[in-house]
């Protein structure tokens, strides 16, 4: 992780809790990542000064890493520094993963990453990027965009629904579900939702999902569709659409299939092997739909998932298996 001057502490924190510490609740052999800190000088101030980073490498340890991670900053309209900048196109060219927090997606379109290609960035920031690198092809309402080699989060918190998928991407959806429980957030957010979401405050009694999602989760197997959601939420499904788009910024079909598609990764990477009990406990249906939908959703066939993420060595029971963790409504 490449901590510049200026560097936001809470991106740091992010990649530091999600890929550097001991994960002794998996139950797995030996250290999944190991996480270096390097920086441009002797001794780096975050941001309005908090405190300075000292002790730690210099920008050559980003010649060892198979992933860097750059933490985002305030003063965008500054450029980075040379050496910073050439320490991640060393990286990237090398073949190795590049990975941005917040604002961190200005240095990686500075070092040229970024041309031609679909990144984000914190919402505040949107225009001045768009003004700065207009070759950049930039979603300014997703919380973070997948562009395999590259990666790009949004805000601030957004930082760690890319670090989670990135654990679903790199070890499976059992893992990456254990590692949210430890966080306590959100299991799974898509990347395509959206970063801000502009609510008044309600004046009508609580109209939250979360009781309605909490209840969808422990009947994914079920034939549940649209309607059956709003007619327990006791509204329309138009209603329905509406408190959906606002409190998660995803509709309710796209919810209730991205629930469904984890839950088939966790059930593939427990052992079974049976695509149609899969697709029948996972509410998928078919088989063909249930490879259909990973593919889309994974890349990987039903066959590759298995061989890439499971069975591994057991975990303890999994209530994600019935009751995913919520995200705050």
């Amino acid at each position: 992780m490449i901590v510049d001057e200026g560097t936001n502490p809470f991106e740091v924190g992010v990649a530091t809790e999600l890929f550097g510490l001991p994960r002794p609740e998996l139950d797995v052999q030996g250290p999944l990542y190991e996480v270096t800190l390097c920086t441009p000088g002797r001794g780096v101030r975050m941001n309005h000064g908090f405190f300075t980073l000292t002790g730690v490498p210099g920008l050559e340890a980003a010649d060892e890493a198979d992933t860097l991670v750059v933490p985002g900053r305030p003063d965008n309209v500054v450029p980075r520094g040379a050496d910073v900048l050439d320490a991640i196109r060393r990286t990237h060219a090398r073949g190795a993963r590049v990975i941005s927090f917040c604002t961190g997606s200005f240095a990686l379109a500075e070092a040229g990453l970024l041309d031609g290609r679909r990144a984000t960035t914190h919402w505040m920031w949107a225009d001045v990027f768009r003004e700065l690198h207009p070759q950049v092809l930039l979603e300014p309402d997703v919380l973070f965009v997948d562009e395999g080699d590259v990666l790009t989060a949004a805000g601030s918190a957004a930082a760690l629904d890319l670090g989670l998928h990135v654990w679903r991407r790199d070890h499976g959806a059992e893992l990456a579900a254990a590692v949210s429980r430890r966080l306590v957030f959100a299991a799974h957010r898509d990347g395509g939702q959206r970063q801000f979401v502009e609510r008044p405050v309600p004046e009508v009694p609580d109209e939250s999902l979360g009781p309605l999602l909490a209840w969808a989760q422990q009947r994914l197997g079920e034939p549940l569709t649209v309607a059956d959601l709003a007619a327990r939420a006791a509204v329309s499904p138009a209603t329905l659409h509406r408190r959906f788009r606002s409190q998660l910024g995803t509709t309710p079909l796209a919810w209730l299939t991205g629930e469904r598609v984890a839950l088939a990764c966790r059930l593939i990477e427990r052992g079974e092997e049976r695509l149609d009990v899969v697709a029948a406990r996972s509410g998928l249906g078919t088989a063909a739909n249930l490879r259909a939908r990973l593919r889309r959703e994974t890349g990987l066939s039903p066959s590759d998932y298995r061989r890439r993420f499971g069975p591994r060595s057991p975990l303890p029971p999994s209530p994600l298996l019935a009751t995913p963790l919520l995200p705050s409504p």
